[in-house]
């Protein structure tokens, strides 16, 4: 079953072309064709097409200087990720492989301390990106330890044991 699809009917002096309304880039460039090539005023032409006149002046700008490619949606938000740079990235590895035990928030804190500006939600997210996480050994039952268990484990056999200086 088709969706029902608003369409918007472009007439000429040969004939017409139907438009689906819902198709950005085709309403655009009719709606550009229509106000040059037909001779439509723009704000009728703006007023069809669910545009302002202003806004139908920035569209026609934005063809003349880039064509249809400038009409295209683009997507929106920060183009490029400005807090995890490839200098912050770099640095972020180069403390992992220097300590593997260094926890998120330590590295953090020395890169704050060598003066980057990151935060350790943002560090976590470079070690789990890049694959920098440190794998828990298997136990005999094929399971994953958790490392905290064993750090545990290893603090009580210390602590048990006495032995005397020298």
């Amino acid at each position: 079953m088709e969706k029902n699809k608003e369409i918007i009917s472009l007439k000429g002096p040969k004939g017409s072309m139907d438009i689906d309304a819902n198709d950005n880039l085709t309403k655009k460039l009719a709606m550009i064709i229509e106000h040059k090539c037909l001779g439509v005023k723009a704000t009728e032409v703006a007023k069809k097409y669910g545009y302002s006149r202003s806004r139908y002046f920035q569209i026609q700008g934005a063809f003349e200087k880039g064509g249809s490619e400038a009409l295209k949606k683009k997507k929106r938000g920060p183009q490029r990720n400005y807090v995890r740079t490839e200098t912050i990235n770099n640095q972020i590895m180069r403390h992992r492989f220097l300590d593997p035990d260094a926890s998120a928030a330590v590295i953090a804190q020395k890169m704050r301390q060598s003066g980057y500006k990151v935060s350790q939600r943002s560090v976590e997210r470079t070690i789990t990106e890049l694959g920098l996480q440190k794998k828990t050994p298997f136990s005999k039952s094929g399971k994953r330890e958790h490392r905290n268990r064993a750090l545990q484990d290893k603090k009580k056999d210390t602590n048990n044991s006495y032995e005397p200086f020298g």
